[in-house]
């Protein structure tokens, strides 16, 4: 049971990267099999479709990103502390292209052109960041430990946009050290009373 659990992983991280580097359309059942070494039936055996197989990627990263939200939640008692981690995470995982872009975040510039169940879980995935954002920001204003120039929502959404923002912009660049130039300010004016 576990070499066929191993296998659909495998085939999940493989679609993972392929989707980072092009996107929805930039890959195939076939760029799979030659990756993880397997014949394109092997991968039809484990997800029917592309839709399925992208639309349980997509499930599984936000099981992932909500699991790693309520750790820093656990682990770090001081809001401002936790969305510095958040940002650390990132910066680490595009400094050294372990994950040099959010899955999801990739995907939502493709929405017009996705299937509608993969489209509602990378909405879904939206929403729990913005909630899980909005609640620290609204946490950290209470403890007098962020300065909130607007809405704990409105600054959520502008601290989700700047954060995928900066990855698109390391991109772009072909320059990691731009998502730090690019966030640091972001977290700066938070901490920072005017």
């Amino acid at each position: 049971m576990s070499n066929v659990s191993t296998t659909a992983d495998d085939i999940l991280a493989c679609a993972r990267s392929l989707i980072i580097a092009g996107g929805y359309n930039g890959f195939s059942y076939a760029d799979i099999a030659d990756v993880v070494g397997i014949r394109k039936p092997s991968i039809h055996h484990h997800f029917a479709s592309k839709v399925d197989l992208v639309r349980t990627l997509v499930s599984r990263y936000r099981e992932e990103a909500q699991a790693g939200l309520a750790a820093l939640e656990r682990n770090i008692p001081d809001p401002r502390d936790q969305l510095e981690n958040y940002v650390a995470y990132w910066e680490a995982c595009i400094t050294d292209a372990t994950a040099p872009f959010c899955v999801c975040a990739l995907l939502a510039s493709e929405l017009p052109i996705l299937p509608e169940e993969v489209a509602l879980e990378v909405r879904a995935h939206f929403r729990s960041l913005a909630s899980w954002l909005n609640s620290a920001m609204e946490r950290g204003k209470r403890k007098g430990r962020l300065h909130l120039a607007s809405p704990a929502k409105v600054e959520a959404e502008g601290f989700m946009a700047t954060v995928h923002g900066a990855m698109l912009s390391s991109r772009a660049y072909g320059d990691p050290k731009m998502f730090g130039t690019i966030t640091r300010p972001l977290l700066d004016r938070l901490s920072t009373r005017h």
